[in-house]
Parts: C-alpha cells; sequence; structure tokens
C-alpha cells in the first residue's frame, strides 16, 4: 500500500489525520544558532563573508567581482533560452501580471460634514528581494518561483526588485532563471544563496543595497533566517512543505487523482498527499493507480517516501464530513473533483488556493493561470493569505482634523487620555481648543 488508509466516520475522528500531518514541520534544532552565526557574519563582514560562504558551498572559484549579475549577462541568457520557451514564459508571466493588476488597492479619503477628513494612503515599499532556489546544482531552475514572487512586487509599483540565487558549480546562473529575471524587468541579481543571501537582503553589504521585504521559498536555512529577520524586514510566510489535498467524488478519474497526489509528492520526501471521498471503490482505485505511477515515476523516491510517511486516503460517511476535514487540514492546495465543484466551494473556509473540478490539476495554478503559487502550509490558511500585490504595499493612515472637530470633541479625548494617566496627551487636545 502506497500510503496510509482513513475511516472517518465525523469530526471526531479527524485528530489521527490532522496529528499525522502536523509532524511534518521541520524542527530548526541545531539549524538556528548555524543561521544566526551566518547573519552576524554577513553583517559584520559583508561581501567578504558572501563570498567565503559561497566558496565553501557553491563555487570554489568565487570572488567579489561574481556577486552580481552584470545586466548585460541577464539580457544574454534571455537570448539563450529557445525562442519556444521564452514564449512560454511571457505567456504565463502575462497571466500571473494580470491576476495581480486586480488587487491593486488605491489610496481614498472620506471628508465629513464637520470638515474633519479621514483615509488610507497605500504605498509601495521601496525594495523588495525575491530569493529563487538554485535546485538541484542550477538543473532545475525554478522560473515559476521567479515569476510569482517579482511580479506582484511590479505591480504593487516597487521601484527596485532584488533577487539572489545561488550559482552553480561554474559560478553562473541558469539562463532560465536570467531569462524570466528579464521578462520580469530585474535587473539587479545577484549570485549568492542560503541564509547568507537572506542576510545580505536584509543587512546590506558593500555591493548589495538592504531591502524592505523578502519573499520566496528556501530550504531550512533560508526558512530560519527569515523567521530569525522577522521585524528588521517583511517577509511572504514561513513556509512548510508543500501539501495537497483532494476532495473526490464517484465521478473523479482515480488515475488523474493519483497522478495530481504524486505531483506534490515528488516536491519532498516531507510533503502531504491527501485523497478525501465518500466512494471507497474509488479510494481503492486511487491506491492501485498510485503504486503503477510511483514505478515509473523519475523521482519515484522522494514521492513514495511522502506518500509512505504523509499520504492518506481518508473514506468519509459523504461529502459534508468531508469538506469539513478539508477545512480542518486547511491545506495548502486544495482540489475540489467533484461533479459539480460550484455547488461545493462555498463550504470552503480554509485552504490556500482552490482547483476546481476534473480539468484544473494544481500544476495549472503552479505554473501559468496566474493566481500566485506561494501558499500558506501546515494549516496557516486558517489565518494566512496568498502572497500577494499586498505583500509589497504598506498602509498609512490619513487623519486632517478640522478646528471645530477639536472644539467638539476635545474634551472627551483628554478625558480617555487622562483615564490612562497621560497628561501630556491631554494637554496637547487642551491647548488648541482652550486658546
Amino acid at each position: 500500500m502506497p500510503c496510509p488508509r482513513f475511516t472517518i466516520t465525523g469530526p471526531d475522528d479527524f485528530g489521527a489525520l490532522a496529528s499525522l500531518l502536523a509532524t511534518r514541520e521541520e524542527a530548526a534544532g541545531d539549524v538556528i544558532p548555524k543561521v544566526e552565526h551566518i547573519l552576524a557574519d554577513v553583517a559584520a563582514r559583508g561581501d567578504e563573508a558572501l563570498v567565503e560562504m559561497t566558496r565553501d558551498f557553491d563555487c570554489k572559484t568565487f570572488d567579489a567581482a561574481c556577486l552580481r549579475v552584470p545586466p548585460a549577462d541577464i539580457l544574454a541568457g534571455r537570448d539563450a533560452v529557445p525562442a519556444a520557451d521564452l514564449a512560454i514564459i511571457e505567456e504565463a508571466a502575462a497571466n500571473i501580471r494580470s491576476f495581480h493588476e486586480r488587487q491593486k488597492e488605491q489610496s481614498w479619503w472620506v471628508p465629513s460634514h464637520d470638515g474633519t477628513m479621514l483615509g488610507q494612503i497605500v504605498t509601495p515599499v521601496d525594495a523588495a528581494g525575491c530569493y529563487v532556489p538554485g535546485g538541484r546544482g542550477g538543473e532545475t531552475p525554478l522560473i515559476s518561483s521567479l515569476l510569482m514572487n517579482a511580479i506582484p512586487a511590479r505591480v504593487a509599483g516597487v521601484p527596485r526588485i532584488v533577487v539572489v540565487s545561488p550559482p552553480r558549480a561554474d559560478g553562473t546562473l541558469n539562463p532560465y532563471i536570467l531569462a524570466a529575471a528579464a521578462v520580469c524587468g530585474v535587473t539587479e541579481v545577484y549570485r549568492i544563496g542560503s541564509a547568507w543571501g537572506i542576510a545580505a537582503l536584509a543587512y546590506g553589504t558593500a555591493s548589495i543595497k538592504p531591502v524592505d521585504v523578502v519573499v520566496g521559498p528556501g530550504n531550512i536555512y533560508v526558512t530560519t533566517a527569515k523567521r530569525l529577520l522577522i521585524g528588521r524586514i517583511g517577509i511572504d510566510m514561513i513556509a512548510g512543505p508543500s501539501e495537497i489535498a483532494i476532495l473526490a467524488d464517484a465521478t473523479a478519474n482515480p488515475d488523474w487523482l493519483a497522478a495530481d497526489m504524486l505531483s506534490q509528492a515528488e516536491h519532498d520526501p516531507m510533503a502531504a498527499a491527501v485523497c478525501v471521498s465518500d466512494d471507497a471503490a474509488l479510494l481503492d482505485a486511487v491506491c492501485a493507480a498510485l503504486t503503477r505511477q510511483l514505478a515509473d515515476l523519475p523521482r519515484n523516491e522522494i514521492a513514495a517516501s511522502a506518500l509512505g510517511h504523509y499520504g492518506a486516503l481518508a473514506l468519509v460517511p459523504d461529502m459534508g464530513v468531508g469538506m469539513q476535514l478539508i477545512n480542518a487540514i486547511a491545506p495548502e492546495h486544495f482540489e475540489l473533483c467533484v461533479a459539480d465543484p460550484w455547488a461545493v466551494v462555498g463550504q470552503v473556509r480554509h485552504a490556500g488556493a482552490v482547483f476546481m473540478g476534473h480539468h484544473c490539476p494544481e500544476p495549472v495554478g503552479d505554473y501559468f493561470a496566474g493566481p500566485n503559487h506561494v501558499l500558506p502550509t501546515m494549516g496557516t490558511a486558517r489565518f494566512s493569505s496568498a502572497l500577494s500585490v499586498s505583500t509589497f504595499t504598506k498602509k498609512t493612515s490619513l487623519i486632517a482634523a478640522a478646528p471645530g472637530y477639536v472644539a467638539a470633541h476635545g474634551a472627551k479625548i483628554a478625558r480617555l487620555a487622562r483615564l490612562e494617566n497621560l497628561e501630556a496627551h491631554a494637554r496637547s487636545v487642551e491647548c488648541r481648543f482652550k486658546a
């Protein structure tokens, strides 16, 4: 059997599956002091520390001159990519841009009858850093990660967007990463990775000016660095291992469901893939399909480990209980593989992204459709949202009080201040209406 089976009669039975998924959280353990040392080293020694660590882990001949990718090399990378591939990247980028354009918020203000004006000013941050993992020595470039992080920043109006990514053994970046940067209009790219790349973005060095917000996926070192730097920089989220949950009825195709589960299981041995159904025969067929498809999957060892430890086939008495279970899991990716997903979607309360119907597998959103694929994991969809244009903006309150407002309400404001024993606050108001 490729993954565990669960029979669930109601919410009281959710605990076993929820506990299984909760064990996936990566324990920082001895990583924290290591990352703290890296952050302190970069803060103290800047470029020198970046060069030493990059030599140790990525490229033995690396030096300070290799840190920044010249803008001409970014364009050369774009030109090195086959035209057909570049066209696909450009089309995906256009879809992502179009979706995120709809997320833009406008500044607003509302006048009152007494002349007071209240409002909100929406402005982008000055600089954003996008971390792009190298991917198996640079040979599996995470093009989509760059697009999903840089394009919302561009739509938000961030004037300076920086990309960092670890170099390959020869000191270069994969041309597909450079092509994606060019498509996004990014001209500032650095060949650094891991926790020291995050530290450089946060603290700045002689070669790299600091940024305000850092986004992008990475390993436990990258994630821990982002966690430790919250407060100095804004971040997108603390991301855990990838996950998918599927709610399927008897109309679903078991081969497709198995393929969708494997699309997440191949990411990481800690990825979770759960299929929930009220049809026992369908779950039996999915189990058989998983076994068949695993056999010839290139990353079958990773996928098999993920399924064996964190996969699940869950039988529920009806779709209502199934939907309750999905909301309890609060999955990163949720596929609603039922005959009429629009009749059910209103019951979704907690999910990073919802994929509707039998013809909308998770990779449609991962790569091409437009919505962001940087999503909350590990149940944090209960309170968190996908990366968006808002990640790169901040909101400033606007208060314009007319003289009549202070005269009318100053005594009440002063009383509230004195209830908090803040006399200077009270006097600040009173000196205006007592004059």
